[in-house]
């Protein structure tokens, strides 16, 4: 049996050989957005945080409320983000994703997928099998499980 360094080199070879397969779908959904990268930093984060006063985002990003106008303004116009009066604090506004927001997000997050599922269909019940315990010991072993 070859050494454990060796196996370890071997799987991360075919994880990237893999993720190069994957990335031609990934590529399509996150390319034909048109976002430049600080745009897409702002969406994931309202993603993950929901939504959030300028400030908060500001924050987040690392930048200024100034800076972050302009940006959010822009993503207005796109309508992927919208501003909201906050219900507790009218001097404050919200920034949350719009329906098309959550759906470019949505689509850049499960870019990919289907080519897996595809992938995955070519495989026998035990191949599958085998699969499905070499993830559960990954996921085991970053403590997600």
């Amino acid at each position: 049996m070859a050494d454990k360094e060796q196996l370890i080199a071997d799987i991360m070879g075919a994880q990237r050989k893999l993720q190069d397969v994957i990335a031609e779908d990934r590529a399509d959904p996150l390319f034909s957005s048109h976002l430049t990268l600080s745009q897409l930093r702002i969406l994931m984060l309202l993603a993950r945080h929901g939504s959030v006063s300028g400030s908060e985002l500001a924050g987040m990003v690392g930048i200024g409320a100034a800076a972050l106008t302009g940006m959010i303004d822009r993503l207005v116009v796109q309508d992927l983000v919208a501003r909201a009066e906050d219900p507790h604090d009218r001097r404050v506004r919200r920034i949350a994703l719009t329906r098309a927001g959550k759906q470019l997000i949505a689509s850049i997050f499960n870019a990919g997928e289907e080519k897996m599922r595809t992938l995955l269909s070519r495989l026998s019940a035990e191949e599958l099998e085998i699969v499905a315990q070499a993830t559960a010991l990954i996921l085991k072993a970053s403590g997600e499980a």
